[in-house]
């Protein structure tokens, strides 16, 4: 076994990445205040080809200093947009048909690896604020909620580590 160099991951150029089918999938980062975690975000969207991030409140956007640390380069190959309000997200997502899954904990929520997305669907991810996470108001709006089992004592997971598990489940289901 060998590690793979960099001319051998068939990375996509910019370019690329800009015609690439996307998975029907987009991210919406409501009041998210770390710009590292925005950062890592935009590099998970990357990896798994999401269609676009959305942005919100007091979300960190780009050219932040973190993000683009984070990012390395993912602000320029994803999508992305700032919307004022989740409110105003919200309802532009609606209007759009998507299905809206709140990443959260809550009495009704799915178990991530319970859930099966459809083909045919195409879905926005809301991800909450680090403390708070997705507030009651936003969880009210969604069609359904997913969880992420956690088996130890914190049941919590940074945000940029929730995306990237549940970005991995919805690539996985939609491109192999």
């Amino acid at each position: 076994m060998r590690k793979l160099k960099l001319d051998e991951l068939n990375r996509l150029s910019a370019d690329d990445f800009k015609q690439a089918d996307k998975i029907p999938v987009v991210v919406v980062l409501d009041n998210v205040r770390s710009a590292m975690n925005v950062g890592s975000v935009f590099r998970t969207c990357d990896a798994f080809l999401v269609r676009h991030i959305y942005l919100v409140g007091i979300s960190a956007v780009p050219p932040h200093r973190d993000i683009l640390k984070a990012a390395l380069g993912a602000t320029e190959t994803v999508d992305w947009s700032y919307v004022a309000t989740v409110d105003e997200c919200m309802a532009q997502l609606q209007s759009q048909d998507y299905t809206i899954l709140a990443v959260e904990q809550s009495d009704a929520s799915v178990y991530l690896h319970e859930f099966l997305p459809d083909v045919e669907q195409q879905y926005a991810l809301v991800f909450g604020n680090e403390v708070d996470g997705v507030s009651e108001a936003v969880m009210q709006q969604c069609d359904a909620c997913l969880e992420i089992p956690q088996l130890g004592m914190k049941h919590s997971l940074n945000i940029s580590v929730s995306a990237g598990i549940v970005l991995w489940e919805f690539a996985r289901n939609f491109k192999w």
